[in-house]
């Protein structure tokens, strides 16, 4: 029996939106809902958005409109594409990729914080998968903008992703995530220590209702969301934070990172998720001064997806790839270490 590709079955099926958030300015003069959101959103073209707005992806006041809704000062627009609002042709570009493992079925890429992993609004150029199509040319998949990819990470956390480059690998790779039989661990510094050293955190996760870039944990028992199932372990106390390796039984959108917000130890440097603040006190003269520097050192969420095991697909035989932690992150455990030990 044949399986059918399933591009990102890790993620949530929210993550093929793009979603837009707008409130008209008060001085904003009347004028046609499609031609204010081609306005706003980038690359977009006014026959997709209207295609969109007829399939009910854009609302008003909660509402939905017709293309000659003309907008208003203080109106609240919301949109989410099925499909982005623009050409979908990626341009392979020159960039450095860092290929910790590469066979003719599979490339293991260690990506560098920073990265975006496919196009998507805001950033259609400077990808991995720019990078990847320069690299290697016949990536398989029918999705234009994610070829070869069968998960991600987000923009900020460092770590190793699975690249599918042959017809083979695709669906069998996508079916083990699907399944989660995937081996994940990830290395992260929270605020504050978890009361339990290790443990087990379950929940349905979703997008946040006023926020849709965040997502939020509910009670397992809720109608709403995913299942998401995250085990934890702390490695290293520091009273006011801890470094922490979380192995994820699921795979959704901002998994460890909603979870850990959850429970009240949001992870070092998250703005989405709190992080950026101090969230936990220390007694030390000069803590404040001390944090900042924390956030200057590592300035974006401290995770990095550590390790990636799994069935080759074609040897059949469970392989298993690491990743030593990137500079902004050690850096930050080392100064980390030196303070409490002081």
């Amino acid at each position: 029996m044949s399986i059918e590709p399933e591009i990102d079955p890790i993620e949530s099926e929210d993550d093929l939106f793009e979603h837009f958030n707008f409130i008209v300015d008060k001085g904003q003069q009347l004028l046609r809902i499609d031609k204010y959101l081609l306005l706003k959103i980038a690359n977009s073209s006014r026959s997709k958005i209207q295609a969109g707005i007829e399939n009910g992806a854009v609302k008003v006041n909660d509402e939905q409109i017709k293309s000659n809704y003309k907008v208003k000062p203080f109106d609240e627009i919301s949109v989410s594409f099925s499909n982005p609002p623009r050409d979908t042709e990626v341009i392979a570009e020159d960039i450095p990729i860092d290929i910790v493992f590469e066979d003719t079925d599979l490339m293991i890429i260690n990506k560098a914080p920073g990265m975006v992993v496919h196009p998507a609004h805001g950033n259609w150029s400077g990808t991995l998968v720019n990078g990847l199509l320069y690299y290697c040319q016949n990536l398989p998949g029918t999705n234009a903008i994610r070829p070869g990819l069968v998960h991600r990470i987000d923009k900020d956390t460092s770590g190793l992703l699975v690249i599918a480059k042959s017809e083979l690998a695709l669906p069998f790779l996508a079916k083990q995530f699907f399944d989660h039989t995937i081996e994940r661990t990830y290395y992260a510094i929270l605020w504050g220590v978890p009361k339990e050293s290790k443990g087990t955190l379950r929940g349905n996760i979703t997008r946040h209702p006023k926020d849709r870039k965040i997502m939020h944990m509910l009670p397992e028992t809720s109608e709403e969301g995913k299942l998401a199932i995250t085990h934890y372990e702390v490695i290293e106390s520091y009273g006011f934070c801890s470094f922490v390796k979380f192995n994820l039984e699921t795979g959704r959108t901002h998994q460890i990172r909603a979870h850990a917000q959850s429970i009240g130890h949001p992870l070092m440097s998250d703005s989405s998720y709190g992080g950026d603040k101090i969230r936990f006190m220390s007694t030390r003269a000069n803590f404040k001064q001390f944090v900042d520097n924390m956030f200057k050192l590592c300035p974006r969420q401290a995770l990095h997806a550590h390790s990636l095991g799994f069935v080759h697909p074609s040897s059949r035989e469970w392989v298993q790839f690491e990743s030593e932690l990137p500079d902004d992150f050690n850096n930050l455990l080392i100064k980390l270490r030196n303070f409490t030990n002081d």
